[in-house]
């Protein structure tokens, strides 16, 4: 294995694999390497960011689970799960934007959690272009109780400070 490989979580690896087959980079170790290091900046980069916005991670989300949270996926995309307003809640989910067997973004106004939201299984929603989700690595949530106006804003700003930043780790991601 390389040297970016290896320093990603093992039951991430072969989703790493599986999505340089399908990025559009040539095919080779040097693909998948690069697409490992981008997925190590882009966790950092969530870790950093969620850090900032004084978020806390936690293990779960119930479907009932009032607030809001980001998840990371295995893939590196990143889903905003807004606050439960009435019956739904808005979700927006945002590519790695190297995958071409996925959209690059897809969002739903008025949807519900299927089921818990679990690290290290998908999500699912109940209505919606966003069905499923890879596997979830990481889930944050805003420390502070929020109202759920508020609570939409700033997870809407936050989704669009990590994205950019997704965006930028992406234009990194050349083979020489």
């Amino acid at each position: 294995m390389g040297t970016y490989l290896d320093q990603v979580p093992e039951k991430i690896q072969d989703h790493i694999r599986d999505i340089a087959a399908t990025s559009g980079l040539p095919q080779g170790e040097e693909a998948v390497e690069a697409i490992a290091q981008g997925w190590l900046q882009k966790q950092e980069l969530f870790a950093e960011k969620t850090a900032e916005l004084d978020m806390e991670s936690v293990d779960d989300i119930l479907p009932d689970f009032e607030r809001g949270a980001l998840l990371l996926t295995y893939s590196g995309s990143l889903l905003t799960v807004g606050p439960l307003v009435g019956d739904g809640r808005w979700v927006e989910y945002t590519s790695i934007g190297l995958r071409h067997d996925v959209p690059d973004s897809a969002e739903s106004q008025d949807t519900g959690i299927n089921q818990a939201i679990l690290l290290d299984e998908p999500a699912s929603f109940t209505r919606g272009p966003i069905q499923q989700s890879s596997p979830i690595y990481r889930i944050a949530i805003h420390r502070e109780h929020l109202d759920p106006e508020e609570e939409q804003q700033r997870l809407s700003s936050a989704t669009q400070i990590i994205s950019e930043g997704f965006a930028d780790v992406n234009k990194t991601l050349t083979l020489e």
